[in-house]
């Protein structure tokens, strides 16, 4: 299992901006990203096998307490962690489990991700019996 500490992304609301008839990823998106891979350049995880399959577990933890949607922040997210090279597509993510947490100052966003089958419940932590590893607990 690889455990990621990421900054607090740009809601989808910043993340994408139109010009003209194309839609661009904003400047702000553009830095996240940046920022993610630099973050994990050097020694980072390494790819999983082509066509592996992943389960990505975030907590997010938001810079204040204005009201905010969870999934806004989902795109900015998994596509950092793919141009990163966390994993080769986020098609590959079968689970994908997102919480959040309380407020801390300036935000961050903790990822976990493990290749199937599972072998860590996400949710829990408990190591899982070889006849449970397609599903995490759900607790």
């Amino acid at each position: 299992m690889t455990v990621l500490t990421l900054p607090y992304p740009p809601s989808i609301n910043h993340y994408w901006r139109h010009v003209g008839p194309r839609t661009l990823i904003s400047r702000e998106g553009r830095t996240f990203r940046a920022n993610v891979c630099a973050l994990l350049a050097g020694g980072g995880p390494r790819k999983p096998p082509a066509g592996g399959r992943i389960a990505l577990a975030m907590d997010a933890f938001p810079p204040d307490r204005r009201r905010r949607d969870l999934d806004n922040i989902l795109k900015a997210v998994l596509d950092a962690l793919g141009q990163a090279g966390v994993y080769g597509d986020d098609s590959q993510i079968d689970h994908l489990l997102v919480r959040r947490g309380e407020p801390v100052e300036g935000g961050r966003v903790d990822v976990q991700v493990e290749t199937l089958p599972l072998q860590i419940c996400p949710v829990c932590g408990r190591r899982l019996a070889t006849n449970e590893r397609t599903e995490p607990c759900g607790n």
